[in-house]
């Protein structure tokens, strides 16, 4: 029931069990049975118990199984008066590695027992206190305990008083344990440095992190920069572009009106070729009608002679239609001289823009400019062609009236002598006369379709060469409106420069007048400007002052960069350098812990010498 009831207790509380004298020995059996696998128990006094042999055996099997008890009070039980459970217990305290206090007064110890003590210490790597007062260890078990303390490093106290040890090995003991308490003192030390160290460390690395963060911020912000300067740029590219791409459609409108010019010019040339077809049909009507009068004068010099007016007035009419076709001619001419003052006025406009252009694409100014030339070139192999055919036209023209007069002049003559021989043949044109009438019954009738169909014709052409003229008529009136508007403003310039002219003179008195003031002006502004220039040079030379101040800030910012960086290096080495002494330390403890035991064992020596050759050992060994 006991060993359940201690195995089953448990929790987060620190339990302390204090066992009375004069327990039963299966009870404590069982107690100590049921703490093997407790876990909660902190400290357990059993003192005044007689636990013997088995109670030994038994606390033997607890220290190896519980990890929980830290104290363990054993005082008034004879443990040491049994060698084997006593042997058996030391075993089971070397094992533990959680017991820290241990109390074994008045056990009756010896120094038997004080040996398995010493070597239960040299394994233990716990225990800190442990008190052996009121036994009997006598000099060789002080002797055991003062060699254990070399290897072990962790017990800081130990109790040997009433134990008939020798006040030197006391002592030796109790160095031992100073040194102990100081190693650990020290140690503890060390780590808090280390920890401080350590910290201090992480600190650092924290601050160098953050540097390192603010870096990648600052490079990440630069090169949000650098991207958004990218898409400027790229943007400003493309506007760029768009501009030349307007330019480019600019001129491609301007090539689309010079082929729409030059189909104008065309149309206008077939429209010439089609009324010189014109004039040559209407010759050949002529010479027809004149062969046809000329028979009809045969017949009746009326009908001649009203067919010979016809004819005048339809030469006439011709003429007329040369003179509307000259016209014609004049005012292509002039939309011409129109077009090429507007391709004039483009060619200003592409210079302007060209100009502007200059300084966002070289490139594109030159291609601009080539292809200007090209297009200048070509418009003046176009006006030469278009002036050598319309002369070529008007030569013509001038050929054609001429042709005609002469032509008039003829049929004139071959008039006066159809008069002669008209009354030789009115006799014989009487009897024909009949026939004649019906067959010009009939031509009549053809000849009015045709002249119908032929009036038709015409005036479409007619209606066709007005509606040109109008427009050729609306542009001459613009242009006559916008040289009036530059001789009105050539005429308000002139008296500009008139009057500029005049204030010019007397500004030339003026300057005449105040040239000796501006000598005397211009000698004081250089005693100024020598005082502005030694005031100048006296700031330079205090900004080069600042300047090598700023560098000097900034080498002191690199020195105090570098000598951070040099005391971190330093710190490193210090605790390098902590570590090594306490190596060293260590050393030197152990150095010295042996020659505590070469001290003591040559103590033991002559003390065993001594004793062997007093009285007293003669006297100790007869008995």
């Amino acid at each position: 029931v006991w060993s359940d009831a201690f195995s089953s207790i448990s929790g987060s509380y620190t339990y302390e069990i204090t066992v009375g004298s004069f327990f039963f020995y299966s009870g404590v059996k069982l107690l100590l049975h049921g703490l093997c696998s407790n876990t909660t128990v902190k400290s357990l006094d059993l003192k005044g118990n007689n636990l013997r042999t088995l109670g030994a055996e038994a606390l033997g099997k607890l220290l190896r199984q519980n990890k929980s008890i830290r104290s363990l009070i054993l005082e008034w039980n004879s443990l040491g008066a049994w060698e084997e459970g006593f042997s058996f217990f030391c075993q089971g305290l070397g094992a533990n590695n959680s017991l820290q206090q241990l109390d074994l007064r008045n056990n009756q110890i010896n120094h038997q027992g004080a040996g398995e003590l010493a070597m239960a210490l040299k394994q233990n790597a716990s225990l800190q206190e442990l008190d052996l007062r009121w036994n009997n260890i006598g000099l060789l078990g002080g002797r055991a305990l003062l060699n254990c303390l070399h290897s072990n490093k962790t017990l800081k106290r130990l109790e040997l008083a009433g134990n008939n040890v020798p006040s030197d090995i006391l002592k030796a003991v109790e160095q031992a344990v100073d040194h102990n308490q100081d190693r650990q003192t020290i140690l503890s030390e060390t780590q808090n440095r280390t920890y401080i160290l350590s910290k201090e460390v992480l600190s650092l690395k924290d601050e160098k992190n953050k540097q390192f963060l603010d870096l990648m911020d600052t490079i990440d912000k630069q090169r949000e920069e650098i991207a958004r300067s990218s898409r400027m740029s790229a943007a400003r590219v493309s506007q760029l572009q768009e501009a030349l791409d307007e330019q480019h459609s600019i001129m491609n409108s301007l090539k689309a009106k010079l082929q729409m010019t030059e189909a104008a010019l065309a149309l206008s040339e077939q429209k010439v070729h089609n009324l010189g077809e014109l004039l040559n049909a209407t010759k050949q009507e002529q010479t027809s009608m004149a062969e046809h009068h000329f028979t009809e004068l045969q017949q009746q010099r009326q009908e001649g002679a009203d067919r010979e007016g016809k004819l005048l007035r339809d030469l006439s009419a011709a003429s007329e239609k040369n003179l509307l076709l000259r016209n014609q001619v004049d005012e292509l001419e002039k939309k011409c001289k129109v077009q090429q003052d507007q391709l004039f006025q483009v060619k200003q406009d592409l210079t302007n823009t060209t100009a502007e252009l200059k300084l966002r694409a070289v490139q594109a100014e030159e291609r601009l400019e080539m292809e200007k030339r090209r297009f200048k070139q070509s418009l003046e192999d176009m006006e030469s062609l278009r002036v050598k055919e319309v002369d070529h036209m008007t030569q013509q023209m001038e050929a054609s009236g001429r042709s005609m007069q002469d032509r008039i002049q003829r049929l004139e003559a071959v008039r006066a002598a159809l008069e002669e021989e008209l009354s030789q043949v009115k006799a014989a044109a009487l009897s024909e006369r009949g026939q004649a009438e019906e067959e010009l019954i009939k031509v009549r009738n053809q000849a009015r379709l045709e002249e119908q169909q032929r009036l038709e014709h015409l005036e479409e052409k007619l209606r066709l060469m007005t509606e040109s003229r109008d427009e050729a008529q609306n542009c001459c009136f613009k242009q006559k409106q916008m040289v009036a508007e530059a001789q009105a403003k050539a005429s308000q310039l002139s008296l500009q420069a008139d009057g500029l002219r005049r204030r010019l003179e007397e500004l030339q008195q003026d300057l005449n007048s105040k040239d000796e003031e501006k000598v005397m002006e211009v000698n004081k502004v250089k005693v100024e400007l020598q005082e502005q220039i030694g005031h100048l040079q006296a700031e330079r030379a205090a900004q080069d002052g600042l300047r090598e101040k700023i560098a000097a800030l900034e080498r002191q910012l690199k020195a105090l960069s570098s000598n951070h960086r040099e005391a971190l290096l330093d710190k490193e080495g210090e605790i390098s350098m902590l570590l090594e002494k306490l190596r060293v330390k260590e050393a030197n403890i152990s150095r010295m812990r042996e020659e505590e035991a070469q001290r003591a064992s040559f103590l033991q020596n002559a003390i065993m010498a001594y004793v062997q050759g007093s009285p007293l050992g003669t006297h100790s060994s007869r008995k």
